[in-house]
């Protein structure tokens, strides 16, 4: 059995993937043909992939965030969102996901005239309507964006749809000029409801972005924290010798950071996929599991992200075990429901694969 395909069937954990990142290109097309949106660069799928694709590998991050001026221009109706957000589910079950918590904001689907209760409903009715069909476990993150003053009200949102399938807030978007501390209003009232944080920082900008994001608006995960190296010190040999007092307080609080290998090359959070600080940020102890950011743009899947991290890193088949078992630990779930996935899922189904690969003596 080769290493992709016992990847693809263990059961897996996802906790950063933006929405209106991982489209199916053949879906962007039907929608904007049927809606008469005529800025597409070409109706052929596999075209449009790459050109998705190419885009956004142009290592800075402005680059690669235009290309959503399509994905979100043909999220404007509720049959799209409902479509868009049941499409994700099977394509998480066709990857080996059992459990997903997917992100976006609304304030971008509002062109056709959609309140934002329409927007909500319409993707949590799709992920609602693929969960029945595949099993897969979700939750929905609402982003409010850095750049514009009414994040307040998409936390308020969030914390209404908390029942109803909406699990935590999220603050995305350009980071450079846009510290997370402009937004304490929403987060306050987010730390005042006792709801669930995670915040994009460390990709564009320092560890300062990280400090603000855990100290100043409380987050309870971070998203990619790439630039929380740079509070690290290492020898000529790459082994660690220090850490400062924010990377030791994200290691000692066990703050999840959700890390995006191929994307964070795509973005230019990092220069080369070879440098990119996961394997010592996991050597080190702290909290970390992978994730595919934006599929569509960055042409990946989960099973991608592992495969690169086992050929790249050297991780082994009990490290991904390891890694899927920290993103379920770090999900925005009860803490039952966290450990029925760990206990009742996770663990079974390496154990079941580890007997298989004994028997096959493979990986």
């Amino acid at each position: 059995m080769k290493t992709e395909e016992v990847i693809r069937n263990v059961p897996k954990v996802m906790l950063h993937d933006h929405l209106d990142g991982g489209l199916r290109a053949s879906t962007v097309i039907e929608i904007a043909k049927e809606m008469k949106y005529k800025k597409l660069p070409t109706q052929d799928p596999g075209e449009l992939a790459e050109w998705f694709f190419r885009g956004a590998n142009k290592g800075n991050l402005v680059e690669y965030l235009s290309g959503f001026e399509h994905t979100t221009s043909v999220m404007q109706t509720k049959d799209a969102l409902d479509r868009i957000a049941f499409e994700m589910i099977e394509d998480m079950h066709n990857d080996g996901i059992c459990y997903v918590e997917t992100r976006f904001a609304p304030v971008f689907h509002t062109s056709k005239g959609l309140y934002y209760d329409d927007i909500i409903n319409a993707v949590l009715t799709g992920l609602q309507r693929g969960k029945d069909k595949y099993g897969v476990g979700y939750g929905l993150i609402l982003c409010g964006m850095r750049n514009m003053k009414n994040t307040l009200e998409f936390a308020e949102l969030a914390v209404n749809y908390r029942h109803q399938g909406v699990v935590g807030f999220d603050l995305a978007g350009e980071e450079g000029g846009y510290p997370p501390k402009k937004h304490l209003e929403a987060f306050q009232f987010i730390k005042r409801e006792n709801f669930n944080i995670t915040i994009h920082a460390g990709e564009a900008f320092g560890k300062e972005s990280i400090w603000q994001a855990i100290q100043i608006c409380g987050s309870h995960r971070i998203g990619h924290a790439t630039r929380l190296i740079e509070d690290m010190s290492f020898d000529s040999e790459g082994n660690l010798t220090g850490m400062g007092d924010l990377a030791a307080f994200v290691l000692d609080k066990r703050i999840p950071l959700e890390i995006c290998l191929l994307s964070n090359v795509h973005t230019g959070a990092v220069d080369k996929i070879e440098n990119h600080p996961f394997k010592k940020f996991y050597k080190a102890g702290f909290r970390v599991f992978l994730n595919t950011d934006d599929r569509l743009m960055s042409d990946t899947t989960l099973t991608k992200e592992y495969l690169t991290a086992t050929e790249l890193f050297g991780l082994n088949f009990d490290d991904i075990e390891k890694l899927n078992v920290n993103a379920m630990k770090s999900a925005f779930l009860p803490h039952k429901e966290r450990l029925h996935y760990i206990y009742n899922v996770i663990k079974p189904g390496y154990q079941k694969m580890r007997e298989n690969l004994l028997s096959l003596k493979t990986f």
